[in-house]
């Protein structure tokens, strides 16, 4: 990962490999993402990490169907002054959040075991999700929690330019494998 010149501090890289270790551990028995060997899950974390590479300071953030911690409990810990909310339905992969949280000590992490329509509204800073939905559904899931100014940032594959033709104020940014859909509210 440090090959990827992704300007992070010394600690996350303590943290994303004993976030990886449990993991794989916890995925054995909890099926919890389709990475599975140290190989898969490198790339999935480097996926996550990279828009720190671009994006700006924010004071708080959403990430909408964290599922096993991508791309939200890896922002978490590349981005230690961000208060993470970490909304994730599944029990078995909330349980897994939480477990990671407490034993990395993130106290910029904050998990919610439930659907994002169940939340109250509140606005953040900046809203993540990574294959849950179209960009269309999730402006619409994230509409009660931005204002102006928020960022969106929707991780997307190849198809992201059939999704964006109603949009204004939005950048894409191409990097492997990956194409990073940036709006602001």
């Amino acid at each position: 990962m440090k090959e990827q010149n992704i300007p992070v501090g010394p600690q996350f890289y303590d943290y994303a490999q004993h976030y990886k270790e449990l993991l794989e551990k916890w995925n054995k028995v909890h099926n919890l993402t389709g990475a599975k060997t140290p190989a898969q899950i490198d790339s999935f974390i480097v996926d996550a990490i990279a828009p720190i590479t671009f994006l700006p300071p924010v004071k708080t953030a959403m990430d909408i169907g964290t599922g096993a911690g991508f791309p939200g409990m890896i922002l978490a810990m590349g981005m230690p002054n961000t208060h993470f909310t970490l909304v994730e339905p599944l029990a078995k992969r909330a349980s897994f959040l939480q477990f990671v949280k407490a034993d990395l000590g993130l106290e910029n992490v904050e998990v919610k075991a439930l659907r994002v329509q169940q939340l109250p509204a509140q606005p953040y800073d900046l809203i993540t999700s990574r294959a849950v939905t179209d960009t269309t559904m999730l402006l619409q899931l994230s509409e009660p929690f931005r204002q102006k100014g928020s960022l969106l940032l929707f991780y997307k594959g190849e198809k992201v330019y059939d999704e964006v033709s109603e949009l204004s104020n939005y950048k894409i940014i191409e990097m492997v494998n990956r194409h990073y859909l940036l709006i602001e509210s």
